[in-house]
C-alpha cells in the first residue's frame, strides 16, 4: 500500500504542477519556487510529517521535500544552539543533495555540449 500512496502523492504534485504550468503565465522556476515554499510552510505546521509517513518515500521525491528539509533542519538546530542556530541547521539537511547537484552537473558539463 506504500508503493501506491507513493505514486499517488508524487503524481498528485505532477498533476497540480502541470495544472498551473497550462493555466498560468508562471515558469517552471515559479512553480518549482512556489513547491519548495508550500513544502516549507507545510512543515511549519508539522502537516508535511503526516504526507511522509502515509506516502514513505514519495514525499521525499518532490521539490515540495526541499523545503521541508529546510525549515525541519532548521527548526531542529534552534533547539540547540538559539536564533544562530537557524542558519546553521537550515542547510544541513540538503547540503548533499545540494553537493551531489553541483558534481553530477559539474562532470555532465564535460561530456555534453550545449546547442546554441
Amino acid at each position: 500500500m506504500i508503493y501506491l500512496n507513493s505514486i499517488l502523492f508524487c503524481g498528485i504534485i505532477c498533476v497540480i504542477g502541470q495544472i498551473i504550468l497550462d493555466n498560468t503565465k508562471l515558469t517552471p522556476g515559479h512553480i518549482t519556487t512556489i513547491f519548495v515554499v508550500l513544502g516549507a510552510f507545510l512543515d511549519s505546521f508539522n502537516i508535511y510529517d503526516k504526507f511522509v509517513l502515509w506516502a514513505g518515500g514519495g514525499a521525499l521525491v518532490p521539490i515540495t521535500s526541499f523545503g521541508h528539509l529546510l525549515i525541519h533542519g532548521a527548526m531542529d538546530t534552534v533547539n540547540n544552539f538559539g536564533v544562530m542556530g537557524l542558519f546553521m541547521g537550515m542547510f544541513d539537511l540538503t547540503s548533499s543533495g545540494i553537493v551531489a547537484a553541483i558534481i553530477f552537473s559539474f562532470i555532465l558539463s564535460f561530456i555534453f555540449k550545449p546547442q546554441d
